[in-house]
């Protein structure tokens, strides 16, 4: 069921939260899912730390539906079937940390 639900909500999430309503403790859990899921991948494809991905100037995100839709890529790529509200925090994680995207 978790399967199903996350793949319907990647199709369906749309932009994720506004911005006003992501709180601090929404950041923290983005953090700690991008270090636990993310990272170690990221690592792989441009070396160092894996967050060069999102500060290279040829990166591929380039707005902030752009960044909701690269998590969902990963969430589905990588099989972590994070729900809503986890990928939800790993956006506003990213956008905060790196991209400081309007919606």
């Amino acid at each position: 069921m978790r399967l199903i639900t996350t793949s319907l909500a990647a199709l369906t999430l749309g932009l994720g939260l506004p911005l006003g309503t992501v709180h601090a403790d929404d950041i923290q859990k983005g953090n700690n899912l991008h270090q636990d899921n993310c990272i170690s991948c990221h690592a792989d494809m441009v070396g160092g730390d894996g967050t060069d991905l999102y500060t290279r100037d040829n990166r591929i995100v380039g707005d902030y539906d752009h960044l909701v839709r690269q998590v969902n890529n990963c969430n589905a790529q990588l099989g972590t079937n994070w729900f809503d509200d986890e990928i939800n925090a790993v956006v506003a994680y990213l956008n905060s940390e790196y991209y400081q995207f309007d919606e």
